[in-house]
Order: C-alpha cells, then structure tokens, then sequence
C-alpha cells in the first residue's frame, strides 16, 4: 500500500497535537508513590488527618502514600520542604492554619510566601482548640481559673508552638484579665498533653483529637472552647459566653491541605475531590462524631474564601502581640 507525502505528514501531526488536547496537564495523576508531609509531631491532629485522607487517597488512585513528619517552627519546616519539591502533586503538605497566615510576622526570613508559594486545597476544621486544665486543680470554669491564677501568682499553660493559636489564647487572657500564665511551648500537641499528664505544666490548649489521653484517663477537665460548643461536651462553654472578649475565640481553626504553586489543575482538583470524597466514608464521619466535629472539609472555593477573610485578623493579632512585646 502506498502513502502520500501529504498523507504521511497529516498522521504525524496528527499523532503530536491530538495527545495534547485530549490529555491536559495532570491527567494522568498519580504514576507513582506520594509523600505527605506533615507539619507536626506523630499523634497529633494534624497527623490523624493526614493518615485518615492520605489513606483514602492511595486506596483511590491505586498507589502507595509514605508519611514523612518535619515537625517544628509551626509547620514551617514541612512548607519549607513542600515548596522545594517539584509542583507535580507528588508531594503534599499538611499542616495548620497557623502555619499558613501567622508564620509571616513570627518567623524572621521565613522561607516560603503562603500566597506565592502554595495552592490550598482544603480547610478542615479542628472542632475548635478547647483550654483544658488538669483535674487536680478544681477549676471549673474560665472565672475559676481567673480565681485560681491571681491566687497562686502563676499558672502554666501548655502550646504546641510560640504564635500558635494557642499561645494567642493565653496572651489575650492575661492581658483581658490582668494575670500572668507563663505560656510553655511544645513541639507538637503529643508532648505538650504527657506534660500536663505528668502534672508537668497546669493545662494546655489543643485540638480535642490530640487530648484524648488526657481526658480518657480522667487528667483534664474542658473548661472553655472557642467560637461554638462541642456537641460531645454540651455543658462547656465558649470563651465569649464566659466573658472573654479577644475576636480570636470567634475565629475557625483548620488543618490545612495544600501543594505547591504551579501544580496542574487537574491534579488540584483531583485531591479536593478525594479528600471531599473521603469526608462521606463512614470511617471518616465516625471518627469525627466521636471527636464532636461537625465541620468536614472545605472545598477549594470554600477554602480560599476562609483563608481571605480570617488570616488578615490571625496575622493582626499576631502583630500586636510582637507589637506590645509578648511574643
């Protein structure tokens, strides 16, 4: 059989440009293993989380997840480390809220612009960070604690990071109510809840997920939460109901998921569907009703939307605590 030139020529270019119209960038994700990396220590919420999607996510697409946990400096370590890999959805960043607004103002020569650097993919809601003080104390209450904290002249609230939200917390206390809790700061929630375990510090402000071994074992006692109460301890109060006045008790604490800026579309999407997917698994919805967490992952839409309008009042608040010299 005899071909035409002309013939010939239409085939070749044919079999070039069609590949490229039927097949956008990242169509054919995933070939291969994905890393996530997580910004906190094992045992946390953000390392449940990453787990509880990342796991979903492989059964999915069909290839292995691996976790790698670069813990420290509020999640800026892992988004230093997400930022220098390639942008092909390979590698994947879980992390805080926090460490995608506050970090800018609190870490000198920061190595990564939230905005520039990164594509977020999902907002998921903590449930809220509840104040949780040792059992042996008696407080009650936030008005309890005030008592408590003026009586003894100190008090030591645990943090899982200088600048975290909770280290926020404690500030506008003691500036609303003109005490002096010594703020003390963990790498991660893991070790921040054996030190008021081991009765080392008097309390800490932590995802309820991260207190479970302290308030399974009968240590701790809620004695405040932010912005709505908990479903699973309807009698505890918000901070705003017990008279705390800081907007930051009324603002919405996420894990975060995101990759990096230039990552194709088609792969972004990709994951915002899974981890929206993942969200209607009945493994997932009952671990987050026993957790007391009603909010499920954000859209991408809805995720961006969240972070333009509560990061400006996080990064605020941050610095005017620089400001005032108490951070």
């Amino acid at each position: 059989m005899k071909i035409s030139r002309r013939s010939f020529f239409a085939g070749m270019t044919s079999a070039i440009v069609s590949p490229s119209i039927a097949r956008p960038a990242g169509s054919d994700w995933p070939q291969q293993p994905i890393k996530i990396v997580v910004g906190f220590a094992p045992g946390g919420q953000t390392d449940v989380y990453a787990r509880m999607y990342g796991e979903f996510i492989g059964k999915q697409t069909g290839v292995p997840v691996v976790f790698e946990h670069k813990a420290g400096a509020l999640g800026s370590i892992a988004a230093a480390e997400v930022k220098r890999a390639a942008p092909d959805g390979y590698t994947v960043l879980f992390t805080t809220s926090g460490a995608m607004s506050v970090n800018r103002v609190l870490i000198k020569d920061l190595a990564y612009d939230t905005d520039k650097d990164f594509q977020l993919i999902s907002a998921m809601p903590t449930g809220g960070l509840p104040l949780i003080m040792h059992a042996e104390l008696k407080v009650m209450d936030l008005a309890g604690l005030v008592r408590h904290s003026r009586a003894t002249g100190r008090m030591t609230i645990g943090t899982f990071g200088v600048g975290s939200p909770a280290h926020l917390a404690i500030l506008a206390l003691n500036e609303q109510y003109g005490l002096n809790i010594e703020p003390i700061h963990y790498r991660g929630e893991v070790p921040m809840w054996n030190g008021v375990l081991a009765q080392i510090i008097d309390g800490g402000i932590g995802t309820i997920v991260g207190a479970q071994p302290v308030l399974q074992a009968g240590s701790g006692r809620i004695i405040a939460v932010p912005r709505k109460r908990l479903t699973i301890f309807p009698e505890v109060m918000t901070f705003a109901e017990q008279g705390a006045t800081s907007p930051l008790f009324g603002l919405t604490t996420c894990q975060c998921c995101a990759v990096q800026a230039g990552t194709p579309t088609a792969i972004v999407k990709r994951l915002s569907d899974l981890i929206m997917q993942a969200a209607q698994t009945e493994k997932i919805k009952a671990m987050l009703a026993t957790f007391g967490i009603e909010e499920g992952p954000m859209s991408i839409e809805a995720t961006r939307e969240l972070y333009a309008r509560e990061a400006p009042i996080w990064i605020n608040l941050a610095k005017i605590a620089i400001a005032d010299r108490r951070i």
